[in-house]
């Protein structure tokens, strides 16, 4: 199966992860003008109203670049929904996306036909993350047109499978959109990504350490001084397991080495605690590592891409 066509239009096979807080119309609009798919979470617009606001501002952006630039035209962006029982807002921001036509759907906590039926109705393609083979076969019966592999080692909400185990159990009978996540944050990991059979590498904190990234400088500092040891899985913040920074946890008085397990039944996004994922507990992958220094999304992007040429130039 070929990928539809709003997602043949990158130059680097690269999703920038939608970041809860931290993703913002500047951010987007950087990523899908590098050439990668830049993605925000529906939630990250508040109060509700701004949504509008902020997909205009995208639309216009990205159509005023393509005028410009005919010759490297901008990626297509997406947007993050949350279709969890908790998310109140459901209902009002995807009327929003539906005005404005939104290209790409990334759902995520649950996986809802009418939701996807919905966004097919405008001509946008649906894309939902999974942990697992499990969710992967009930995301595509109700409709997902294509995968998210959270995978170990991805930021923010995570799974533990192996992308090589996977990757390959996905693959035996989906051969439609797939993008994989879990410590992506080189050009070399793009490829690897794509030799085990994905579409696309979904990255998320390398993205973080962006001057056009909404995170404090204390987040993106952490970030560049991070690596794969100073991440915690837990799922004492929101109910469901994800990876964090260390020294945030430690930062908020916490011991991060006896964190208690959360409730999923109580998941509200903001945490059940005394302190607030993701604005007091920051979210990153174990891909941290790689990430030497904060820099425009552009440089960013540009490394990744060369890094991905270097590394196929190798092998062949």
């Amino acid at each position: 199966m070929s990928l539809p066509a709003v997602l043949r239009r990158t130059a680097l096979p690269v999703i920038g992860a939608p970041l809860f807080i931290i993703s913002h119309p500047k951010l987007v609009i950087a990523q899908c003008t590098s050439g990668i798919i830049g993605a925000m979470p529906a939630l990250n617009a508040r109060p509700a109203a701004q949504m509008d606001d902020w997909l205009a501002e995208i639309t216009e952006a990205l159509a005023a670049h393509d005028r410009a630039h005919p010759e490297r035209p901008s990626a297509p962006f997406a947007v993050n929904q949350i279709v969890h029982r908790s998310n109140d807002r459901l209902e009002q921001d995807m009327a929003v996306c539906e005005k404005h036509r939104v290209p790409v759907v990334i759902t995520s906590l649950g996986a809802r036909a009418d939701v996807n039926d919905a966004v097919h109705r405008w001509g946008g393609v649906v894309l939902h993350d999974v942990i697992s083979n499990v969710y992967a076969h009930k995301a595509m019966e109700k409709g997902a047109d294509g995968l998210i592999l959270v995978c170990a080692g991805a930021g923010g909400h995570a799974g533990l499978k192996s992308p090589f185990a996977l990757v390959e159990e996905v693959r035996e009978w989906f051969d439609g959109p797939v993008a994989l996540s879990g410590a992506i944050a080189t050009g070399r990991g793009v490829l690897a990504a794509r030799a085990l059979g994905a579409d696309f590498a979904y990255i998320g904190s390398a993205f973080i350490a962006t001057e056009e990234a909404r995170a404090s400088e204390g987040h993106k500092q952490a970030i560049v001084a991070a690596s794969s040891d100073d991440i915690v899985y837990s799922s004492y913040f929101t109910g469901v397991h994800g990876n964090y920074l260390k020294a945030s946890i430690l930062a908020a008085g916490l011991d991060p080495t006896a964190l208690p397990d959360g409730d999923a039944r109580t998941m509200n996004f903001g945490g059940d605690t005394t302190v607030k994922a993701w604005k007091d507990i920051w979210g990153a992958g174990q891909g941290v590592g790689s990430i030497k220094a904060v820099v425009p999304v552009a440089d960013l992007v540009a490394r990744l891409a060369h890094e991905y040429r270097a590394a196929k130039t190798r092998l062949e």
